[in-house]
């Protein structure tokens, strides 16, 4: 089993980012291989469905999503929403990329919760066939503080964020034996 993660700020030191990257240090602590994308780093053209001759940078966002066996799909919520950077990138996508994978949704945001752009983007792996985790993850301001290991320094976080990779993990093994299965 793979899992592709995917950071879906532009912006330098963004919480979505560090969230992300400690959910990448439990999945390699479980000896899960990951595939770690920033979108801050690497910068995709928008798209556009008149050019599928696609930059370098998209070749690789592709990729990674195809090889992976499951995906994490992190944005900081920006107006109730999810990125410009991450729909950019989740535009390239089709259906068949996505299709019959684990997706677990992941938000940052200065209010609260980001809950409308966890919301928008489970309709998204929606529409790209994927399988939304039953679980999301959301921090705000007032939790959205990490320790020099990486970890959120609030414990009620750090929970809510292993449950919730638990349980993705848990699902992303299920639905790749099941595929396997099918495929033999």
């Amino acid at each position: 089993m793979k899992i592709t993660l995917i950071a879906g700020s532009n912006r330098a030191n963004a919480t979505s980012t560090y969230l992300l990257k400690y959910i990448e240090s439990l999945l390699k602590t479980q000896q899960i291989p990951v595939t770690f994308v920033d979108l801050s780093e690497l910068q995709l053209p928008l798209f556009s469905p008149d050019n599928w001759d696609f930059h370098p940078n998209v070749k690789q966002v592709l990729e990674a999503i195809a090889d992976g066996d499951g995906l994490v799909l992190a944005t900081p919520e920006y107006h109730g929403s999810v990125s410009g950077a991450l729909k950019n990138a989740l535009d390239y996508i089709t259906g068949s990329q996505v299709a019959g994978k684990a997706v677990l949704s992941v938000s940052s945001a200065g209010g609260p919760l980001g809950v409308s752009s966890l919301s928008h983007l489970q309709t998204i792996v929606c529409n790209l066939h994927g399988i939304n985790c039953s679980q999301w993850i959301s921090i705000g301001y007032g939790s959205n503080t990490f320790g020099p290991d990486g970890a959120p320094i609030d414990e009620g976080v750090r929970d809510r964020v292993r449950d919730a990779v638990g349980s993705f993990v848990d699902i992303t093994r299920k639905v790749t034996a099941t595929a396997a299965m099918a495929a033999n």
